[in-house]
């Protein structure tokens, strides 16, 4: 079993289509089909079901998928591990993340591990949210993620980076634009747009225990994946939204921001990872990341501790 084989059996499993894996490898359409033929002969299975109109993978093929995909990663930390084994840390580390809270942190961190450890491969995963990453860090599935503040797991170790104020989004021909600030109670009967109850968003909670602590409970009337889905929405009137004032360098028509009049206590956003790691390219990762994003001082009071 040759690695092409594999590298070019998982670029036609995720593009199911012959043409497009070609232009993604770089190859003419021919020798793609070729190598698939000779997997599928070494194998003695066919992996994918393709005519004229469409490829689908057999249920062998989606056996194949996570070992191919297994076996690649392994083949380029080996890669890396000759490559940089005498100069520096080599190895894997998985970073979940979602939403403002990384924005600006995660650049910073990769561009630095790139240039201080070129042997420790970054695998990026977005969309994923607060609660998420601390489940999938617990469970091994993310060696560190970014998330926010209350982390309640004794398993989990984080590291304070930012503090995020709340604000209010609402579309610019809202009645309560008129004001340059707002308590918190103006927002009750509004209708609000917010992440899913499912994902485990820290703004959605912040969002239903600043409304509860009012006295009334939010009107959700729509949910969003991200940050940006959620103002578009707002901003074509659906309904207002309570976020986090990092988002705020997205400006869209139909969309303004307002600051809290009402007192009311940020957000800490943390990078999070678990107790018990032996991974030395997480432990190199983190040292960069806290040189990096050290805690900002003073620390106020938070919303969810």
């Amino acid at each position: 079993m040759e690695i092409r084989h594999l590298r070019t059996f998982l670029a036609v499993a995720e593009e199911l289509h012959f043409g497009r894996a070609a232009a993604r490898l770089h190859m003419a359409q021919p020798p793609v089909s070729q190598h698939v033929q000779q997997l599928e002969k070494e194998l003695g299975v066919q992996l994918f079901e393709r005519n004229n109109r469409s490829v689908a993978l057999t249920e062998a093929g989606r056996a194949l998928l996570k070992p191919a995909e297994r076996v690649l990663i392994d083949v380029d930390l080996a890669r890396r591990a000759a490559m940089f084994g005498s100069t520096g840390i080599t190895g894997r580390v998985s970073i979940g993340f979602a939403g403002a809270s990384s924005r600006q942190a995660l650049p910073q961190i990769t561009r630095a591990v790139r240039t201080g450890q070129p042997g420790i491969d970054l695998a990026l995963r977005g969309q994923t949210y607060g609660g998420a990453v601390e489940n999938q860090v617990l469970a091994g599935e993310l060696d560190m993620g970014f998330t926010r503040l209350p982390i309640r797991n004794p398993g989990l170790q984080w590291h304070v980076f930012d503090y995020e104020r709340l604000v209010i989004a609402l579309p610019e021909d809202h009645p309560l634009t008129q004001k340059d600030q707002l308590d918190v109670e103006d927002l009750e009967g509004e209708p609000f747009v917010s992440f899913p109850a499912t994902q485990g968003s820290t703004v959605r909670d912040a969002t239903t225990l600043v409304a509860l602590n009012a006295g009334f409970t939010p009107r959700i009337v729509q949910e969003a994946p991200d940050s940006y889905t959620i103002l578009s929405l707002v901003a074509a009137g659906v309904g207002t939204t309570v976020t986090v004032s990092s988002v705020q360098h997205i400006e869209l028509p139909g969309l303004c921001y307002r600051p809290f009049s009402t007192p009311v206590p940020q957000l800490a956003a943390v990078l999070v990872w678990r107790k018990n790691s032996t991974n030395p390219a997480l432990q190199a990762v983190l040292d960069i990341a806290r040189e990096l994003l050290p805690p900002p001082t003073p620390v106020p009071e938070l919303l969810l501790k």
